[in-house]
């Protein structure tokens, strides 16, 4: 047998790598590539074990709104809203759950949006009611916000202000009349804001 070139058996030799190799490149192409997994988008936290409805399979929404963790969810299959707005981590302080139907079936594919609560007007002193005023009730100027005091008609976001300045230098308003002590509150404006405003 003739003896081979040492250069000439690691040529042979490269060749048979850069073989194998193409070899194993066109094998990993040609195999079904494996579809990347949803689960990661979905917080699945066990399978709710309570009776073990294998039967009733499961559903998967999406809760947003006033909780904890928003996110999208499997859950089983005749699961409440309840059980959803618990998995996301529970409603937050702020939550309106009352503009929800907790008892409610969660349906596979929904949405469920739990509202945020109107934050409720801020009381300056002891035991003023905090209820957002109506039309034609007079507005309590020891306990109304700035923007409450805003929509007064003549007043604007610069006189409400002062209004709530005067406020908490004063300690509260001891009758209506004292408005016009507040700068820019002349009798004119007084007269009109009469029929507005209360103590």
């Amino acid at each position: 047998m003739p003896d081979i070139p040492p250069r000439q058996l690691a040529a042979l030799g490269l060749a048979l790598v850069a073989l194998l190799v193409l070899g194993g490149w066109y094998a990993s192409r040609g195999g079904p590539e494996p579809a990347p997994a949803s689960a990661p988008a979905i917080a699945v936290t066990g399978d709710d074990g309570g009776g073990g409805g294998g039967a009733g399979g499961s559903v998967i929404v999406h809760v947003a709104g006033a909780v904890r963790d928003p996110g999208v969810y499997r859950m089983r299959a005749g699961a409440r809203v309840d059980d959803a707005v618990g998995r996301a981590g529970g409603a937050t302080p702020r939550a309106d759950l009352t503009q929800v139907n907790l008892a409610a079936k969660v349906e596979d594919g929904r949405q469920i949006v739990v509202p945020r609560r109107v934050p409720a007007p801020v009381v300056a002193g002891g035991g003023g009611s905090s209820a957002p005023t109506q039309p034609g009730v007079p507005l309590n100027l020891n306990t109304a916000t700035l923007e409450q005091l805003d929509e007064l008609s003549g007043i604007g976001p610069a006189t409400a202000q002062k209004i709530l300045d005067y406020r908490e230098e004063h300690g509260g308003f001891g009758s209506v009349e004292e408005l016009g002590q507040v700068p820019g509150i002349g009798d004119v404006r007084l007269a009109s804001l009469r029929e507005q405003v209360r103590v």
